[in-house]
């Protein structure tokens, strides 16, 4: 069974037991989060797909901790004109640890 949920912007493939990375959400460690934008179930009894979301469907989760993504560097750069710039970013995110999928 697995379910596609919608969580900061994105969309994220998600099945019980998985371990997964999102947008930072305000939770403290080691609480329990439900994901309600779901936008997909499959399990053995077929694929439900909602239209946006499946009604009554949900994710519950454990946060498990936060952290900060990769450095990205931006750099710009104008020839001839002794113009440079150098910015750097760290893309905050929350690790969740995937509980069980719920539907009805």
């Amino acid at each position: 069974m697995y379910a596609v949920v919608r969580s900061g912007g994105k969309q994220v493939r998600v099945s019980p037991g998985d371990i997964v990375n999102v947008e930072k959400l305000a939770v403290e460690t080691g609480a329990t989060v439900e994901l309600t934008d779901v936008l997909l179930v499959s399990s053995e009894a077929g694929t439900t797909v909602g239209t946006p979301v499946v009604p009554n469907a949900r994710v519950i989760c454990q946060a498990l901790g936060e952290g900060k993504a990769k450095k990205i560097v931006i750099y710009r750069y104008k020839r001839r004109k002794g113009f440079s710039k150098k910015q750097g970013h760290r893309q905050p995110f929350t690790t969740l640890s995937i509980q069980e999928i719920r539907v009805g």
